[in-house]
């Protein structure tokens, strides 16, 4: 059976969130199929979304933007470890095509490390984009004057263009700079809707509202000690949260797989996200989420989810001081929409296999 090899970026959850469901249908689509991850994920986090057996190679392939917080871009810091990282370009690449032989896979699948792409066509191995983003479009956005950014925004586009195809997911970028670009239907996982159980286990009664509280695997925790107590409301944050509040629950000791529990939450608190806005969308969730302006992928976003889900942004100095309840109350008087189908899914996995047979 033909040799997959799947490269993640690891700036967040929505890299793995997007590509774990493509994986698992294609390996249903090619039983035996061969599937080797390189990713500064850990094991755990993986072997949670991929489904399918796979070897994993431990390796950050690259670092996105150097993150202050789930928020907010270290821009001279992000730009100057660029700059570094594209210095000596072509030797890095040539390294990387090696090691990528030396695995003998018949497919790149990445998303969506650009040296992965540079090594895979110097080694004359086909390679398929998928992301809602690409690092060249953020890197201008935030980099553009520097006086290095030309070259290496050039050599991040090269990267992308190499591949046979740039997967987009809605909701994406625009990425007018890729001819190669190819739009898809969503991606998300679906999750159970176990909500029965849960309120057995926690002793909530009929009426309750259960909000999910998840920042998409970025460092970011809001205050919920100075939160106010609302009637019914429970939330349900990550136990390394360490929150004291009377109406807080921790996920972890709920033993359910994250999509299932949001699959049974009233409501999404979040940061603008692809995994994110798409799982909401795709189990019918409604979101709210934090102002995320300065990232250049958080407007498409928003108006996807406005378009086909339901959602509200709220200001991040707002919830923390606490004002939460006139957000909650407007977001619950939105209109629910139907769940919105994950058709890229199988979309890519096709497309996936008609490269692989």
């Amino acid at each position: 059976m033909p040799h997959l090899l799947v490269d993640l970026s690891y700036h967040g959850f929505g890299h793995i969130a997007q590509t774990a469901p493509v994986v698992n249908v294609l390996a249903e689509l090619l039983p035996g199929l061969r599937v080797t991850l390189r990713s500064g994920a850990p094991h755990e986090l993986l072997a949670q979304r991929f489904h399918c057996d796979f070897t994993l190679v431990p390796q950050a392939l690259d670092f996105g933007m150097v993150m202050a917080d789930a928020l907010a871009v270290r821009v001279e810091e992000s730009a100057d470890a660029y700059r570094d990282f594209h210095r000596g370009w072509a030797g890095k690449v040539a390294r990387e095509a090696e090691k990528m032989a030396a695995l003998g896979p018949d497919l790149l699948f990445a998303n969506v490390p650009y040296l992965s792409l540079a090594a895979a066509a110097r080694a004359e191995i086909p390679a398929v984009a998928m992301c809602s983003l690409n690092w060249a479009d953020i890197y201008a956005h935030y980099c553009h004057d520097r006086p290095e950014a030309a070259e290496i925004h050039q050599q991040m586009l090269d990267a992308y263009r190499s591949a046979v195809c740039f997967l987009r997911p809605q909701p994406s970028m625009a990425m007018a700079d890729l001819p190669n670009a190819r739009e898809i239907g969503p991606i998300a996982r679906l999750g159970r809707n176990r909500r029965a159980e849960i309120d057995a286990k926690l002793g909530l009664e009929a009426g309750g509202k259960l909000v999910l509280i998840a920042m998409g695997g970025v460092a970011f925790r809001l205050p919920l000690e100075g939160w106010p107590r609302l009637p019914g409301v429970r939330w349900v944050v990550q136990s390394s949260w360490r929150v004291r509040h009377p109406d807080a629950v921790e996920l972890e000791a709920l033993g359910m797989d994250f999509t299932d529990v949001l699959a049974s939450c009233d409501a999404l608190l979040t940061k603008p996200g692809y995994g994110s806005f798409a799982e909401a969308a795709c189990n019918g969730v409604p979101v709210l989420y934090l102002d995320r302006k300065d990232w250049p992928e958080a407007p498409f976003l928003a108006a996807w989810l406005k378009q086909h889900g339901c959602g509200l942004e709220v200001g991040r100095e707002a919830l923390e001081r606490g004002e939460i309840i006139n957000l909650w109350e407007a977001l619950r008087a939105r209109p629910k929409k139907p769940p919105v189908e994950a058709d890229g899914v199988r979309q890519a996995a096709d497309y996936l296999k008609k490269i692989l047979v």
